[in-house]
């Protein structure tokens, strides 16, 4: 098995993406720690997978630490990291709350920057880890309505790009996964302009993709085949960064 004995934290891990990376790393043996603050659909995957529940919300730091802590007390270590939960609050700029820009950002962005400072001071020791964000190709190019969200998924790019920077040299690789259109309930929920706007950048021919699409390229990060890649940014968008 391709992650066996790797102990391995996913945030957001009660559904879509998040679930189906935490599904695709348990078939491959990884020890897995998930994070949600969804505690009913949180147990129903860690139960089915065996794995470890935390129920805690990322963005804070205290939550951030119970997750790393949990992961070291429970495996005695930490290889890998994924970076996966996020929210949307869609709006047209003149529309948009304040409270609902800062909740993204809070999210999307400072919790990205909490859990991996404190998975970082565990990897550091060891020498080894893989952090892997969860951008969006929105936050590569923007998308009306979407200010917040696009404005935390490319600050979480530069995030990315600056933590491959500093870590690199303590054999930490940190990269992005930057997914297009997926099929999941966050993305069922936008709007239908949104939507379109998707629709007609997609060149691949087919529309959705499915979380299993951002799962296998999570695996590929995770594994010791990327060990030579930091600082990437790999699109999971069938072609609609190019469109």
């Amino acid at each position: 098995m391709k992650l066996a004995g790797k102990t391995t934290i996913i945030t957001g891990a009660a559904r879509g993406i998040g679930r189906a990376i935490a599904e695709k790393f348990a078939a491959e043996g990884a020890n897995l720690v998930l994070a949600d603050i969804d505690e009913g659909a949180l147990n129903e995957v860690a139960n089915k997978l065996g794995a470890k529940a935390v129920v805690a919300d990322v963005s804070d730091e205290k939550g951030a630490s119970k997750v790393v802590a949990t992961a070291v007390e429970t495996y005695g270590s930490l290889e890998i990291l994924v970076n996966n939960a996020g929210i949307t609050r869609d709006a047209l700029l003149i529309r948009m709350k304040p409270e609902d820009f800062d909740k993204v950002l809070k999210v999307n962005l400072r919790g990205p920057f909490l859990m991996s400072k404190e998975a970082a001071r565990v990897m550091m020791k060891a020498r080894y880890g893989k952090i892997i964000n969860m951008s969006s190709v929105i936050g590569m190019r923007g998308n009306a309505g979407q200010a917040s969200y696009t404005a935390s998924k490319g600050g979480l790019i530069a995030l990315t790009m600056s933590m491959a920077k500093e870590l690199g040299a303590r054999g930490i690789r940190v990269n992005s996964i930057a997914p297009g259109y997926i099929e999941t309930e966050m993305t069922v929920n936008l709007s239908e302009e949104v939507i379109d706007s998707f629709l007609n950048r997609v060149i691949l021919g087919r529309f959705p993709g499915k979380p299993e699409d951002v799962a296998e390229t999570a695996l590929f990060l995770a594994m010791p085949a990327s060990d030579y890649i930091t600082g990437a940014v790999i699109p999971v968008d069938g072609g609609m960064l190019i469109a």
